[in-house]
């Protein structure tokens, strides 16, 4: 029976867990989520390879898209309960509404990128997916199992 762990309970391998919060919250701040010191990001949504202050490599990240859907899901809910409420004690023309509302989407989507995309690479980090592990992210090609058709 195999015991939860995957590869490294395969091979003996007793690896030390990482804080996952406290991963995640230093990629929030835009910091290594190893050291907490290296900056994560050397643009703005671009992480850097490597951290400046331990090392740790930070290409293996797979963010994609999860971040961008995350801000979309935050902001939607934000900017359509902003929208209710002021629609209930202030009386707006259609346009006002669009002159409020669309800044208020841009900005808060911009400004909420940048962390959530660093709490995504924490998270990998701290729960060792693609290659944060040490593993390598290449498939193991196990040998075809062909029965003889006789």
């Amino acid at each position: 029976m195999l015991e939860f762990g995957g590869k490294a309970a395969l091979e003996g391998k007793q690896e030390t867990p990482r804080d996952t919060w406290r991963a995640v919250k230093r990629g929030l701040l835009g910091r290594c989520p190893h050291c907490g010191e290296g900056k994560l990001f050397r643009a703005y949504l671009k992480p850097v390879d490597a951290c400046s202050s331990c090392g740790e490599e930070m290409l293996h990240h797979r963010a994609d898209d999860f971040p961008a859907y995350l801000a979309i899901f935050i902001v939607g809910h934000i900017v359509v309960a902003g929208f209710m409420a002021t629609d209930t004690w202030l009386v707006l023309e259609s346009w006002q509404h669009l002159m409020i509302w669309i800044p208020v989407t841009i900005v808060l989507t911009l400004a909420m990128l940048q962390p959530i995309k660093g709490g995504v690479i924490g998270l990998q980090w701290a729960l060792r997916m693609h290659g944060f592990g040490g593993e390598s992210e290449e498939p193991m090609l196990a040998e075809p199992a062909y029965e003889d058709a006789r």
